[in-house]
């Protein structure tokens, strides 16, 4: 009963402090424990495609720790994820016109949208198909809204719509490359994908409660908009593969909560407040199993940002974080990477992608 009463106690605290301002601190010296290669930083600018940045650096980072070395064009992805609904949009109105919703184009996702989309349109070089820096996806969508609008009440038929979106996407973006030349070799941009990234190389996970472990089951968030499954195991076993993964050599890409005040992309840390950090210190994976569970459903854990983990380090304490890279440029004091306290990747993590076993 004592034990009991002391694990809801420390759950009160925790969750009290989930919105406790976050302090301003001297930058945090970390040893890297391990580090794997990776691309350039990018920088997503204000679009919300950072599940394409991190599912792509992902495949990029596996390259370049295999002796291969290829960057790949989020704007390629991002092409071909707006023709896709604006053909998906224009067919659901078309058909029950009455009921449908008017949903507009949306830039968000999730991790697994990306490894679709390279399945069914392929993938370009960054070299071979990059958009301008100034580039602003928001109203490209705004304007396919638009062009949707006006074909379903001229009724021009798909063939038009793909028309007038494929100009835009041209005048917008960049003109479409046929071909893909690498290293002497000609493909096209599927053949390209495939050699890449192999069909079924990854898998997704996750680790929540109401769903039974060791089962699939399609992850309730909003920006799964492709229903996508994902496998759900224990946290221990979750946070083992993750370790194990890239004890191995190879990457992982993370999707979580960013919303809290201890993510500092300036100071390149996340970690829990220090009431928190202590609190979960004190308890099992089990309880914090539990913890995870409660602040999902109370949408105080919410599906926010995607990242690359790329290493494992120590901080002066001799605490364990993770090695991010992230996609918001190299402003900040690792130069755009971050570290995330473990508790962190415990508590905040919605889901993960890594290279099957």
């Amino acid at each position: 009963m004592r034990k009991s009463i002391s694990y809801i106690f420390v759950l009160i605290i925790l969750l009290c402090s989930c919105r406790q301002q976050p302090t301003e601190h001297k930058r945090m010296m970390f040893k890297d424990e391990v580090r794997l290669k990776t691309t350039p930083i990018q920088n997503q600018g204000k679009s919300q495609l950072c599940w394409i940045y991190a599912m792509l650096g992902t495949i990029e980072t596996e390259h370049l720790m295999q002796g291969d070395s290829v960057v790949l064009s989020t704007d390629y992805v991002t092409r071909m994820f707006l023709l896709e609904q604006a053909r998906q949009r224009y067919l659901m109105r078309t058909k029950n016109s009455q009921n449908s919703k008017n949903e507009n184009i949306s830039m968000r996702g999730m991790m697994p949208m990306t490894i679709h989309l390279l399945e069914q349109y392929g993938i370009e070089p960054m070299a071979s198909y990059h958009a301008p820096d100034n580039i602003n996806y928001g109203v490209i969508g705004r304007k396919i809204d638009q062009i949707i609008n006006v074909a379903l009440t001229r009724r021009v038929g798909l063939k038009n719509l793909e028309q007038q979106v494929n100009d835009l996407l041209d005048t917008s973006i960049d003109y479409m490359p046929q071909f893909v030349f690498m290293l002497g070799a000609e493909y096209t941009p599927l053949e390209f994908a495939h050699s890449v990234c192999q069909k079924d190389e990854y898998e997704a996970y996750t680790s929540f409660t109401h769903h039974p472990f060791g089962t699939s089951f399609v992850l309730e968030v909003a920006d799964n908009q492709m229903n996508d499954s994902f496998m759900n195991v224990p946290l221990d076993t979750l946070i083992n593969r993750i370790d194990s993964s890239l004890q191995s050599g190879h990457p992982v890409c993370w999707e979580g909560d960013t919303s809290e005040p201890g993510f500092s992309f300036r100071n390149g840390v996340a970690q829990l407040d220090s009431i928190q950090q202590v609190s979960m210190k004190s308890i099992k994976n089990e309880e914090i199993q539990t913890l995870r569970q409660l602040q999902f459903e109370q949408f105080k854990t919410t599906d926010d940002h995607c990242m690359v983990l790329v290493g494992i380090a120590r901080d002066e304490k001799n605490e364990k974080y993770y090695i991010a890279k992230n996609s918001w440029g190299k402003n900040n004091v690792f130069g755009g990477f971050m570290y995330l306290s473990e508790y962190y990747v415990k508590l905040k993590t919605i889901a993960v992608i890594l290279r099957r076993e």
